[in-house]
């Protein structure tokens, strides 16, 4: 039973089940479009992008590091900026995203790692919470995501 729930853990990391896979769409965007602001909408695709990566990185930090340092909210999870400053860093900051995606899933599905026990950095929070909240704050924001590529034009699924 534990080894079929880490699996549908991660699956639901991943997307695709109940909201679409990153993989899906995110290269669909050109890098001139992801700094635009659509009519409306206060943010661009990369700064949502950015929102996504920092905080999964957060909560995979403070949940297997023992150096986690508290991030500064709201300042510290969005760039600040409407893009990146160059085609590299938007690439880089990509690989991150995926790269921290495989660690939590490889996390997840060691079964050493104990899904209900309390986390590294607290007696409050367990694995498994940890978890859901980024399943949970991905599925938000990739939402947000389509919608920003279709007002610009580029989704089409």
């Amino acid at each position: 039973m534990d080894n079929t729930r880490r699996n549908q853990l991660t699956k639901h990391l991943d997307g695709g089940l109940a909201f679409t896979s990153m993989d899906n769409f995110l290269d669909n965007i050109t890098f001139e479009k992801i700094g635009k602001r659509p009519k409306g909408l206060p943010y661009s695709f990369y700064e949502v992008f950015y929102h996504i990566a920092f905080a999964q990185k957060d909560i995979l930090e403070y949940t297997i590091s023992g150096d986690y340092k508290t991030a500064s909210w709201p300042d510290d999870y969005w760039p600040g900026v409407p893009e990146p400053a160059s085609e590299d860093e938007w690439e880089d900051l990509k690989a991150d995203f995926f790269e921290d995606r495989r660690i939590l899933r490889e996390f997840i599905l060691d079964p050493n790692n104990d899904l209900d026990a309390p986390i590294m950095n607290s007696e409050n929070h367990s694995l498994l919470r940890e978890i859901l909240l980024v399943i949970e704050h991905s599925a938000y924001h990739t939402g947000q995501l389509v919608l920003i590529q279709r007002l610009l034009g580029v989704y089409n699924n």
